[in-house]
């Protein structure tokens, strides 16, 4: 397998290109910067409202990854904006524009931003302070109350602008995203596995154990990963007029597939721990159950990896390991050893039978 370290400057770039998630995540820098471009031209040049820098910040502010997410986000920065001038203008009103009246509103505005509904907004209340006292310490109050329509309306902008970039241009599903981080754990999980078997063929110390077990959280990070992935593409398929095209059905399969890899990584980490606890090498163990344990666990790693192997055959394999081992005249110092490893194998190899029979993953 290719490491990064090796991989040529055009090579890193071509992988990162070709992952959806970086492709979603280019695509909303750039309509971000397309929004906030459009929310300046209308506010500054077809409207003509004065402070029209309102209108691209807001657009920044609200451009989310999903239209759902800009729609909510958009409404709370709205009503944070809207606080935000309001407390600007009672503070100037009243105590003028000073250092001290300026410290007052941030002080205010962030104060507000702890009210439940603004909490994601909280900083916008005490930035939109900042930007408009700053801006407009020279004016007097009624032509700050004369300017407060436009404020609003800069901000209205912002947001319309934003939601309606995030609609037309190209609204992601991320259910791509999704289904690559679910086949990167499933590749990651059978590398291991077949490490773990290689490993154990020759001499080692703990720390080997010890790396398998930080891999199989490491691999329990990614599954987290993937479960976000998975929140944020049941999210962007509502008010998304690429769901006709896209129905992305198979979002309904992936959070029991991940359940399923949840239970495969514990398996796989409990493999670990057992070895690891029971203080001898594998060279130690019967070689009627060593030889054909690590074949079949070095097997299953495989196939795991590949998502166009089947596992379900190794199933009857571990079956009759078993059974021929019952026959055997081994110690019973290893045999809790030993089924507690062909348990947690069978498990894993059931685990992953079912998530290869979700056929939209596995593509």
């Amino acid at each position: 397998m290719r490491t990064i370290d090796r991989l040529r400057p055009w090579e890193r770039l071509r992988d990162w290109s070709a992952s959806a998630a970086n492709q979603t995540d280019l695509l909303q820098l750039v309509k971000a910067v397309v929004a906030a471009m459009i929310a300046w031209a209308v506010a500054g040049f077809a409207l003509g409202l004065e402070q029209s820098f309102l209108a691209p910040w807001v657009a920044l502010l609200t451009m989310h990854e999903t239209v759902h997410r800009t729609l909510w986000r958009g409404a709370q920065t709205v009503l944070a904006v809207a606080a935000g001038i309001l407390v600007s203008l009672v503070v100037v009103t009243f105590f003028e524009a000073t250092v001290w009246s300026f410290g007052l509103a941030l002080l205010v505005g962030l104060l507000i931003g702890r009210l439940p509904g603004l909490r994601t907004e909280g900083l916008t209340v005490a930035t939109t302070v900042l930007f408009v006292v700053t801006t407009g310490y020279d004016l007097s109050e009624q032509r700050a109350i004369e300017l407060l329509p436009d404020r609003l309306l800069d901000t209205a902008v912002g947001v319309g602008v934003a939601l309606l970039v995030n609609l037309v241009a190209f609204p992601p599903l991320n259910d791509r995203s999704a289904q690559r981080q679910i086949d990167d754990v499933d590749e990651r999980l059978g590398e291991l596995l077949g490490d773990m078997a290689t490993e154990m063929r020759r001499p080692w110390d703990s720390q080997s154990e010890d790396d398998w077990i930080e891999r199989t959280r490491s691999i329990q990070r990614d599954l987290d990963h993937a479960w976000s992935l998975v929140r944020t593409a049941r999210e962007a398929g509502r008010w998304n007029p690429r769901r006709r095209r896209h129905p992305g059905a198979a979002l309904a399969t992936y959070p029991e597939v991940l359940l399923r890899l949840e239970e495969g990584v514990a398996q796989t980490q409990a493999v670990a721990r057992h070895v690891r606890d029971a203080g001898q090498e594998a060279s130690e163990w019967d070689p009627r159950f060593r030889d054909r344990y690590l074949d079949l666990l070095e097997e299953v790693g495989r196939r795991v990896a590949d998502p166009d192997q089947d596992v379900a055959p190794l199933r009857q394999d571990v079956g009759r390991l078993a059974e021929d081992l019952s026959d055997e005249d081994l110690s019973g110092r290893y045999w809790p050893l030993y089924g507690a490893l062909i348990a947690n194998l069978r498990a894993i190899i059931d685990i992953v039978d079912d998530v290869a029979t979700a056929r939209p993953v596995r593509t």
